[in-house]
């Protein structure tokens, strides 16, 4: 397995990606599990694949299908010419075992029933992206029994610090979501937002793990079925 992250300048952020590659070690101790950057940070999935010697699956570690999904990471497998067949998963995000993550680490922070929730989310140009942080939203308002608003830290609008002021004018206290799978730049932003309640990011969590591990065997059942 190839797990394949966004990349972060981050020593916190990149702690957390290699320890949820240890947890899926763990669940799949059978299974060399190997980590990728798509961006960033070295080494990238050209670089990684290169040193495989056999069959892979390639597993996007990202919340949303956005450009580096869609784009970069098969770009980087095209580009590592592997003799040996090479699978690429869907994304993790928006399934419903990274929102009840979500929830966790909402509720670790010390959200309460009846909080005004805002997620927050890195923010892309691409439209699938959108639509998936979307659905992670409406998902979570069903966890939490109200209405979810998005905020950005980047790249999208509007941003996280301005829906929490606007929010703000109505609500006692905000709790922020954070769709944010490692602490980086962007969960900075988000810690600055002026929110109550903020929540870690979602990884390294064994929702996550198990997550990971069940688009990887999909990934071999179906390709041994075809």
């Amino acid at each position: 397995m190839v797990l394949v992250a966004h990349g972060t300048r981050s020593d916190a952020g990149v702690r957390s990606t290699h320890t949820l590659a240890d947890e899926v070690r763990e669940l799949l101790p059978e299974v060399p599990v190997k980590v990728a950057f798509a961006d960033v940070r070295a080494p990238d999935v050209t670089t990684v694949l290169r040193s495989v010697r056999g069959h892979a699956v390639v597993v996007p570690a990202f919340l949303a299908s956005g450009y580096h999904v869609r784009v970069d990471v098969p770009g980087q497998v095209a580009a590592a010419e592997c003799p040996y067949e090479t699978v690429i998963t869907a994304a993790l995000g928006p399934a419903p075992a990274l929102v009840a993550a979500m929830h966790d680490r909402l509720a670790e922070a010390g959200w309460r029933p009846g909080d005004a929730v805002v997620l927050a989310a890195a923010g892309s140009s691409d439209h699938h992206a959108h639509a998936d942080i979307r659905r992670a939203a409406l998902l979570l308002g069903a966890r939490t029994g109200s209405v979810v608003r998005i905020g950005y830290a980047a790249t999208s609008s509007p941003a996280i610090r301005d829906v929490v002021a606007e929010v703000r004018r109505d609500a006692t206290r905000i709790a922020v979501a954070s769709w944010l799978l490692a602490p980086g730049r962007f969960h900075t932003i988000v810690a600055d937002c002026g929110a109550d309640v903020i929540a870690a990011p979602l990884g390294p969590h064994p929702r996550i793990a198990d997550l990971i591990v069940r688009r990887y065997t999909e990934a071999r059942i179906h390709r041994a079925a075809a």
